[in-house]
């Protein structure tokens, strides 16, 4: 059968066009951590595809800035266009959405109120909160306040700022709500030490009588503490060793949502308070 030849300027065919996007997605994907740098022999058996395809997609991509060649070896890796688009794929991550998730899950897992908090003018705002179901509960408003020396959240925001933030709340005074609330800076730095060693803080009714709390700091892309997640109960439900049994759950949820705001585990170092 003779075949149709294609007039010059027709346009390429659809699938032709979806195809060629898609092996350069794939391309760009092939990269790892342990790959970084991949030549084009490597990369078309990566991919599947002839050498001389791997050749024009790469190609193409360096003109747009996706990827970079190592003039030395020829190699390819990913181009900081990528990192550009990441980038603002990252600001436009907002914890209050990339949280929601986790707090449902982890309200659905202990059955108990779940709170989502950020540090703000040096005290807590509740920004997020999935009260539980049962008859007696921890409530409290959405868009409240609370102060940062004495309840979970605040303490988990507390251990990871810098010393003049934590500076700045101790010189506001540390007013006592109970018996157990911190009112001594000396302590306070101490327990903020030792949140960051543990990695999660625990309000032992230092805000209100009668209740618990456990939270856990949730990172963004750059490392910084910017948000923590609680779990809240009356001490009858939440026993000290009920405690120690929802601790991991919470860390847990704060983890996979600094995931989703770009953290990895290897920036934590570079953000805890002196």
């Amino acid at each position: 059968m003779e075949r149709t030849a294609r007039k010059p300027g027709a346009k390429t065919p659809r699938r032709i066009r979806l195809s060629s996007v898609a092996n350069a997605i794939r391309l760009t994907k092939a990269f790892s951590e342990s790959e970084y740098e991949m030549g084009i022999s490597a990369l078309a058996a990566r991919l599947g595809l002839a050498k001389s395809t791997v050749h024009r997609l790469a190609t193409t991509l360096v003109e747009y800035g996706m990827l970079e060649q190592n003039r030395e070896s020829g190699r390819y890796r990913l181009g900081l266009a990528l990192f550009e688009l990441g980038t603002l794929v990252r600001r436009k991550m907002d914890v209050m959405s990339e949280a929601q998730g986790q707090i449902h899950a982890l309200a659905d897992l202990s059955g108990e109120t779940v709170q989502l908090a950020i540090l703000d003018h040096f005290s807590v705002l509740y920004i997020r909160i999935r009260e539980s179901r049962q008859a007696v509960r921890m409530s409290s408003g959405l868009g409240s306040r609370a102060p940062a020396h004495c309840t979970g959240v605040g303490k988990a925001l507390l251990a990871w700022q810098p010393p003049e933030v934590v500076k700045a709340v101790i010189d506001g005074g540390l007013k006592r709500f109970t018996e157990n609330t911190i009112v001594e800076p000396q302590a306070l730095l101490e327990e903020l030490d030792s949140i960051r060693q543990k990695g999660y803080a625990i309000d032992d009714e230092e805000i209100e009588a009668g209740l618990r709390c456990v939270a856990a700091p949730i990172r963004n892309h750059t490392g910084r503490v910017m948000a923590a997640i609680s779990v809240a109960a009356p001490v009858q439900r939440m026993s000290k060793k009920a405690v120690q049994t929802t601790v991991p759950s919470v860390v847990a949820a704060a983890d996979a949502v600094s995931r989703r705001l770009g953290f990895l585990p290897s920036m934590a170092g570079a953000h805890m308070a002196e």
